[in-house]
């Protein structure tokens, strides 16, 4: 697994983003296979592609921007993730797809006033493999410093070549390749294709260059080696092998514990227990659901529950712990994964669980889409120690296996 990169932004994790996914190339390496359409086990490489962006906590919207007369057979496609909010059709130059994408996203949003500080990620459609971390590091860095692009230093010695002879050698020492996504701060994209409209006679092979030509600075992060961009064949074998080893099981852990606060009645494992006093949390504070939640996260890499759902304004206070597990599956889904066992152990000295244990697993297995025996719900009174032995509240813990959704 790729090591998340470094973030020095210093923006904090509730950064939202739009991103918009250029795919109108026409795969002239590719000698005559469509690359977009490519199969990788039973998906296409696209399918790949928006799933990995899709994974990302911080990208709520997806512009799908395909070549003209791919629109139709693509918005009927069945591996277009939730946040694909439209599929449009691009040009033949690259800003004029990010341009195509991005009057969708304004078209939406109006005036609304906001809208204009809103991080836009534009992605190659032919990068499958990149991590829903790198994608995190951009939205954050470009909320921080208006633009940013992931960069991997170039290892190789570079030569200058005239003709078929080397004309010198290249200090590297400058040097990087820039991958995507890249981020932008929407008010400043749009002032860019303002002042060199997407119709215009020059061409940017990355939005970078675009904000460059209009001397806008450009913040670089670590980019990721394995995020590479497939454009030939060679590249397409790369990726499928990058991709396709990732069907081993993944494993995750989860945790959460609350206290008891006013009301009844107890929200627990997906059940409602009445005459028991409720949980204390901004949500309905069913610590077992966030367990599970918690552990499914952790096994896809998707970060945790609190970044996802932070207890603020932005999630609404009260709200069924079953709302979010639901979320957390679909988040799954996108990624191309599925649970596939589910153990949770509870952790109460009150109230007596023993007879509501069967009825939490028929829920819990309904609401992460597994036969009920594929989980197991089980109880320990805490045996007097902390808080849950002290009963002053409740604590769950849970193990998940997570397999491929293909």
């Amino acid at each position: 697994m790729t090591a998340r990169p470094a973030d020095p932004s210093g923006v904090g994790a509730a950064v939202r983003a739009d991103a918009i996914v250029v795919a109108a190339g026409a795969s002239r390496r590719m000698g005559g296979v469509d690359k977009l359409m490519a199969p990788i086990g039973d998906r296409p490489l696209l399918a790949w592609t928006l799933a990995a962006v899709a994974a990302a906590p911080e990208v709520e919207r997806i512009v799908l921007v395909v070549a003209g007369d791919a629109v139709a057979p693509v918005r009927a496609a069945d591996w277009l993730p939730g946040s694909v909010i439209d599929v449009v059709g691009g040009g033949d130059r690259r800003q004029q797809s990010t341009a195509a994408g991005l009057r969708v996203l304004t078209s939406l949003d109006g005036r609304d006033p906001g809208a204009g500080d809103r991080v836009v990620l534009v992605h190659d459609g032919g990068r499958p493999v990149v991590s829903a971390a790198l994608v995190g590091a951009v939205t954050r860095a470009a909320a921080a410093h208006g633009a940013a692009i992931p960069v991997v230093p170039i290892v190789e010695t570079i030569k200058r070549i005239d003709g078929d002879l080397v004309a010198a050698t290249v200090d590297r020492a400058e040097l990087g390749a820039a991958q995507t996504p890249q981020g932008v701060r929407r008010s400043i994209l749009l002032a860019a294709l303002e002042r060199f409209p997407a119709d215009g006679p020059q061409t940017w092979t990355d939005e970078a260059g675009l904000l460059e030509a209009c001397r806008i600075p450009v913040h670089a992060i670590p980019g990721e080696p394995m995020n590479l961009k497939v454009t030939t064949l060679d590249d397409l074998g790369r990726a499928t092998h990058a991709l396709l080893g990732r069907d081993l099981p993944r494993i995750g852990f989860g945790e959460d514990g609350h206290s008891f606060g006013p009301g009844e009645s107890l929200a627990l494992g997906g059940i409602s227990i009445d005459g028991a006093p409720r949980l204390h949390g901004h949500s309905d504070g069913d610590v077992a659901l966030h367990a599970v939640a918690d552990a499914l996260l952790g096994a896809a890499g998707l970060g945790d529950l609190g970044r996802i759902f932070p207890a603020d304004a932005t999630t609404p206070e009260g709200v069924a712990s079953a709302e979010l597990l639901t979320e957390v599956v679909r988040r799954l889904r996108d990624a191309g994964l599925r649970p596939a066992q589910v153990d949770l152990t509870i952790v109460a000295a009150r109230p007596r669980l023993a007879g509501r244990l069967d009825e939490m697993r028929a829920a819990i297995a309904d609401l992460v889409g597994l036969p009920p025996d594929r989980v197991n719900v089980k109880a320990s009174s805490g045996n007097l120690a902390g808080f849950e032995g002290a009963g002053r509240g409740i604590a769950a813990r849970a193990v998940v296996v997570l397999g491929s959704a293909r």
